[in-house]
């Protein structure tokens, strides 16, 4: 059987300058749903089917929430992170456990280094090696296992597609992207994997902001003013999900590993996007020129969405989208 190939239909996103040249282009898919759900704009195929890697973490929160899990705030927002080790996310993560009788050794994902470098040196330098509690899914993996013990069931084989919670998650990810889930693997921390289609990952992330607009109680709602609250904990110091979090009031964001990215705003738009490459190079860029199609204010933009091009440390080009007000 002859595997969907995503490079079908791509379009260039953005392209990057360096001098007089363009240096590099980066192809993928983007979508961008108006308020009523429409598609307002589509480069690429928006129905493409992906792997939306982490960015589906706050769609698995929702299941969590609905399953038992009963968290809110910064505790919450690191069950929907791909956090960077930094000492305030590990803080979080082991009190989130502490608080359902666990401990890291109940964790199952992938040994990691932090993603911040700050954070990954003082680790070596301290004589630590990699860990389940520094890779960035660890807020991912203590929410499953304290929904687990909340909801009675096994944290044994937690990570089997085949256990309660990993059920409730195909189910709760079926419902909010409006499409089935066609394929499964494991991802990169251990959890499985669900495919999606661009559009429906967009129409996640709209139930997820609007309904934290209304703050209506939800488990989506849940879900987005946690995010919306605590945009540190979703990414950490310098990271592009933190800086559109905070830039931009009601917007719910998640980035995933392989080019993916997904936004919803409290007015009901949202916008996804697979960079084909699966480099994080244009992903601001790209994320911008969606959000200003979408309606957010471009000046809100303008500092998380700065991606340097430098030769010898001075600025010699940019990266541009190849889409949006300033194509």
């Amino acid at each position: 059987m002859t595997a969907p190939d995503v490079a079908s239909a791509a379009v260039p996103l953005a392209r990057v300058h360096r001098g007089d040249l363009v240096e590099s282009v980066h192809l993928g898919h983007v979508v961008v749903l108006a308020p009523d759900g429409s598609v307002a704009h589509a480069a690429g195929d928006p129905d493409v089917v992906i792997w939306p890697r982490s960015s589906l973490k706050p769609v698995q929160a929702v299941a969590m929430l609905r399953h038992g899990l009963d968290v809110d705030g910064a505790d919450l927002a690191l069950v929907c992170a791909s956090h960077s080790g930094e000492p305030g996310h590990l803080e979080v993560v082991t009190g989130l456990l502490a608080a359902h009788g666990l401990t890291e050794a109940d964790l199952g994902n992938t040994p990691d280094w932090p993603l911040a470098p700050d954070a990954a040196w003082q680790r070596r330098a301290a004589g630590h090696g990699p860990a389940p509690l520094t890779q960035n899914c660890s807020g991912k993996h203590a929410g499953m296992l304290a929904t687990c013990r909340a909801a009675g069931w096994p944290t044994d084989g937690y990570l089997d597609p085949g256990h309660p919670l990993q059920r409730a998650v195909v189910a709760v990810t079926g419902e909010l992207t409006g499409a089935p889930v066609e394929h499964v693997t494991v991802d990169g921390c251990g959890a499985p994997l669900l495919s999606t289609t661009l559009t429906g990952l967009a129409r996640a992330f709209a139930t997820i902001a609007t309904a934290a607009a209304r703050d209506d109680g939800s488990a989506p709602a849940r879900v987005g003013r946690a995010m919306a609250a605590h945009p540190w904990h979703v990414g950490g110091t310098g990271r592009d999900v933190t800086a559109f979090l905070t830039a931009v009031p009601g917007l719910v964001a998640k980035d995933g590993a392989d080019g993916v990215y997904a936004a919803g705003l409290p007015g009901g738009g949202a916008v996804a996007f697979k960079v084909l490459d699966g480099g994080g190079r244009p992903r601001p860029v790209v994320l911008a020129a969606a959000l200003a199609l979408a309606g957010v204010d471009p000046a809100l933009l303008a500092d998380a969405a700065r991606t340097p091009v430098l030769g010898h440390g001075q600025p010699v080009g940019a990266v541009r989208a190849t889409f949006g007000p300033d194509a």
